[in-house]
């Protein structure tokens, strides 16, 4: 269960290796060693793919709505039976705790199940018309879609670039982030052992300027969808629209936490920091500015404290590991720089605010209290391990602090009054909230931002329908 996978590309049904080309270090984040190399994409292989693509489409577009829900099913049983060796991948390559990995791995099955009953959901309608006449909107397929996704979900990021269009009918080439590889390839071959064709799904590696480049300069990929950071997505939104291409951008975020006086607080802690330190805060969702009403400032940040000072940082491998490694070297540092910036401006370290060991990318659980708002921290993502816990003066005070940012992914609030959780659902500027618990994700549910967070929604119908354009269709007799 701990061998890391053979890496490959996969185009037009072809499995490539990595023996005579370019290759890149794929590292354990655990130990900073080299686990594996990955082949990269050449030119032509680039050219070879969208040739391929562009053909897999006028076949799988054409393909019933049974049969495409049948082969989707039989991706999502393989994927189950597989989720531990897809996980362990997961585990080696990104860092995040077995459990998560598999968790991960079981929840893109989910995704991809329903999925599958989309397939038979493209409802169409007919206009009334007098006799002789008829006029129907149809949703077709978009076209060849091209995803991008980040190392953070190696697995679930690819999933929601591969599953929405299959379902409506595209092809794809998805690029899965060349740091965490396996996750992403054990999807795509899934899906193929179920019956998807080469031609329709396929799986590329390489510097990932080089392919979005490639692959958007072409009147083949008529989608583009992408999972990362907000000034990637504005570059690619860009070269997109040189060709008019459709997109969905999922970005990043600044998860506000609104935690009222009148809030359960012990479930509040026990769910947030919980929340906050999953997957060693590399979550585009992650909480990370709690603004707490001063009332019960000092018990929320005391218990916030004592919980991360609890947590088991250690290999993902090991079984009572709570939170591994950062993903890569950036992480830390990225986080050490940040933290620094926040003390400097006169924020208070509560625990936490060093690296561990010198061997691999691990990173204490932090807190901060009282944080400047000109401290960088509080205007950029840390997405890393670092809760933010400031005290504010009321529900007018943090609803404007909550959509200060030009961030709205999601966001979190903590009450007991109902008139105020209404209120809540309607003023915070955010794509996602969730109120009085942790969880902003669903199968069936909508996945996506406002504002720099995005535009587009994975997930839910929405996934799919993003995938479709319509067609209406005026008939005479």
């Amino acid at each position: 269960m701990t061998d890391y996978p053979q890496l490959e590309l996969l185009i037009g049904g072809e499995a490539i290796g990595a023996a005579g080309r370019e290759t890149i270090d794929v590292l354990d984040p655990a130990s900073g060693d080299v686990i594996a190399a990955l082949p990269a994409a050449t030119a032509a292989d680039l050219d070879a793919a969208l040739d391929s693509v562009s053909k897999g489409f006028k076949s799988w577009r054409k393909t019933s709505a049974d049969e495409r829900e049948a082969v989707l099913r039989k991706g999502a049983a393989l994927i189950r039976e597989r989720a531990k060796e897809i996980g362990a991948a997961i585990t080696l390559e990104q860092g995040k705790p077995f459990k998560e990995a598999v968790g991960e791995t079981i929840y893109c099955a989910m995704l991809l199940e329903f999925y599958a009953g989309e397939c038979k959901r493209l409802y169409g309608r007919t206009l009334v018309r007098p006799d002789g006449q008829r006029a129907e909107v149809r949703y077709e397929p978009v076209g060849p879609v091209a995803g991008f996704s980040a190392w953070n979900f190696p697995a679930l990021n690819v999933m929601r670039k591969v599953g929405g269009p299959l379902a409506a009918g595209c092809s794809v080439i998805v690029k899965p982030s060349e740091e965490t590889p396996a996750g992403g390839l054990g999807i795509v071959k899934a899906l193929h052992d179920a019956g998807v064709p080469g031609e329709v799904l396929q799986c590329v590696f390489g510097v990932p300027s080089d392919i979005s480049e490639h692959l958007l300069a072409s009147p083949v990929i008529r989608k583009v969808t992408f999972t990362g950071s907000t000034a990637v997505g504005k570059h690619l939104a860009k070269l997109a629209a040189e060709d008019l291409k459709r997109t969905t951008m999922e970005l990043g975020g600044h998860g506000p936490v609104l935690i009222f006086n009148d809030a359960d607080i012990d479930k509040a802690l026990d769910t947030m920091s919980a929340n906050k330190f999953r997957n060693a805060g590399q979550v585009c969702v992650s909480p990370t500015r709690f603004l707490v009403e001063e009332d019960v400032f000092e018990r929320f940040r005391d218990g916030f404290v004592e919980r991360a000072k609890a947590i088991k940082v250690g290999n993902g491998m090991d079984g009572d590991t709570q939170m591994g490694p950062m993903a890569s070297q950036r992480g830390p540092d990225g986080i050490q720089a940040k933290v620094a910036d926040a003390l400097d401006k006169g924020a208070k370290l509560e625990a936490g605010g060093n690296r561990i060991g010198n061997q691999g990318f691990f990173h204490e659980p932090t807190v901060l209290s009282e944080v400047p708002l000109d401290a960088e921290i509080m205007n950029e993502e840390p997405f890393g391990p670092v809760a933010l816990i400031n005290p504010m003066k009321g529900e007018a005070a943090m609803v404007e602090e909550a959509n200060r940012l030009p961030y709205g992914l999601a966001a979190y609030a903590w009450t007991q009054d109902a008139g105020r959780r209404m209120r809540m659902a309607s003023d915070i500027e955010a794509g996602m909230v969730a109120i009085n618990n942790g969880s902003v994700s669903a199968a069936d549910a909508p996945f996506g931002g406002v504002k720099w967070s995005g535009s587009g929604l994975e997930d839910g119908a929405e996934g799919v329908t993003a995938c479709l354009v319509s067609k209406t269709v005026h008939e005479s007799a």
